[in-house]
């Protein structure tokens, strides 16, 4: 089996994208969505106030099409940055272990001074990043050609 390339999909390419809008963020938020990333991935460049996440990208924006031929899901190495952070909190994330499995669940915003406030990146666990910055500016980016997934899955998610 070999993995997917991005000239298999329909003048598909690399996803990169900008949110500086609340609404922009949903839709980010969306396609991060059970992204798998591990805390050695983080950095926080404090001078440049900037925070970065490597990211294994569940391919959203393909699985319907990937169902409907019949074929594996795809992931895709990617890249989140949020820019203007001034600094972060963390809770419940072990940064020691720089190994350990976690999934983004969600992205949101809350503009307590606006146009700055708090980036909130909810993680597995009940762990959550929580930035404040001067303004939204988040890009995504992905970095590598799509994989297939290890799991061969879909991430599911339980009823509420």
């Amino acid at each position: 089996m070999t993995d997917a390339r991005f000239e298999d999909g329909a003048e598909e390419a690399p996803l990169r994208l900008l949110a500086r809008e609340v609404s922009d963020l949903a839709v980010m938020s969306a396609l991060v969505q059970d992204a798998v990333l591990t805390p050695g991935k983080l950095l926080y460049a404090a001078k440049r106030r900037r925070f970065a996440l490597g990211l294994n990208r569940f391919r959203w924006e393909d699985a319907a099409r990937a169902q409907k031929a019949g074929r594996g899901y795809e992931r895709v190495q990617s890249l989140l940055v949020i820019e203007e952070v001034l600094a972060v909190q963390s809770s419940g994330l072990d940064r020691a272990n720089g190994t350990l499995a976690l999934q983004l669940l969600m992205l949101s915003f809350d503009a307590a001074d606006a146009p700055g406030g708090w980036l909130n990146l909810h993680l597995s666990g009940e762990a959550k990043l929580r930035l404040k910055i001067e303004a939204l500016d988040v890009s995504l980016r992905d970095l590598s050609r799509p994989y297939l997934a290890p799991s061969g899955k879909m991430p599911g998610h339980g009823e509420v």
